[in-house]
């Protein structure tokens, strides 16, 4: 079976609650939010839920526990029309977990990794890489063993003529370690960092300067800047798109929502500009509930949102 698309990274159950706006306090104090959910997580599931919803095939490759949680992952993904025959499941370790205390449109994350140090390349069957029409991968610094093999996973996937984007997300070490990124920027056609992650990544605080710098190392720079929208940087120009107003429950998820619309709106032929603005509608949608799936928009009323 071929695929239009292949999702590599990471898959979670999330705990969501919030919103919290009070300091979190120690001392066994206990404080009331309005609201708590289980829900998918994990960049990269995320992300291959949108574009699933969106109409792509899509598949996924990772790793989880051989436990509860992982069978969740699983169910939670397979349910939303993504392949999961790909995801390795791991005896000797438990599925990543992740508490997500919203705030406004904030948030913070706490994180158990689990399975994702030893998420590797070896993970990604060769067969279904050279058979897919797009290679995405998310939370590059989550995962050092897989992030150190990306660059060959990409290669070959562009070999196979498929394109290919990459999702950094936030690295807990604070680090930003080009050295390992470098190599995969320049086989990867989509990089699709957060407004945050592009100037750690440069130390540029020009969000705009930033993705000319990134796009520079070989991609299209595509970055997502919350209220504010999202910008498209090729190196040389560069396209906009203001975000839509919705009214928002909490903002997990809206990037992964994001890379999503992009990479839907890019194999469905769109050029740049359309791509980001379906993309920015695609982010903005998926704010209107909480967790990162449960508003997720199909293709047509990404479209008919992004063209008001």
């Amino acid at each position: 079976m071929t695929f239009d698309l292949l999702v590599i990274g990471d898959a979670n159950p999330d705990v969501v609650i919030g919103p919290v706006d009070q300091p979190i306090v120690f001392g066994q104090r206990e404080r009331l939010v309005q609201q708590g959910s289980l829900v998918l997580g994990g960049s990269a599931a995320i992300m291959a839920c949108g574009a699933a919803r969106l109409g792509l095939s899509v598949a996924f490759a990772g790793r989880v526990g051989d436990d509860p949680a992982g069978t969740f992952v699983r169910t939670a993904l397979s349910d939303r029309g993504v392949n999961v025959d790909a995801i390795t499941v791991d005896p000797s370790t438990s599925t990543p977990l992740t508490t997500v205390l919203t705030s406004a449109d904030d948030r913070a994350m706490l994180t158990s990794p689990g399975t994702l140090p030893a998420t590797s390349a070896d993970d990604v069957p060769r067969s279904l890489l050279r058979s897919v029409r797009h290679v995405h991968a998310a939370s590059f610094y989550l995962m050092p063993q897989l992030a150190a093999g990306l660059a060959a996973l990409f290669k070959e996937a562009k070999s196979a003529k498929a394109t290919t984007s990459l999702d950094p997300n936030d690295d807990p070490t604070d680090r930003w370690d080009r050295m390992v990124l470098d190599p995969v920027l320049r086989v990867t056609d989509f990089f699709l960092p957060n407004a945050a992650e592009a100037r750690a990544l440069t130390g540029h605080p020009s969000v705009t300067d930033a993705a000319g710098i990134l796009a520079r190392r070989g991609p299209l720079v595509v970055v997502k800047n919350g209220t504010d929208g999202a910008l498209a940087h090729n190196g040389s120009s560069v396209a906009t798109a203001p975000a839509l107003k919705v009214e928002t429950v909490d903002a997990v998820g809206a990037g992964d929502s994001f890379d999503a619309g992009y990479v839907a709106a890019v194999l469905n032929g769109c050029g740049r500009d359309q791509a980001l603005s379906i993309a920015t509608a695609c982010g903005s949608l998926s704010t209107r509930a909480a967790g990162g799936t449960a508003a997720q928009a199909d293709w047509d009323l990404a479209v008919e949102s992004a063209a008001r």
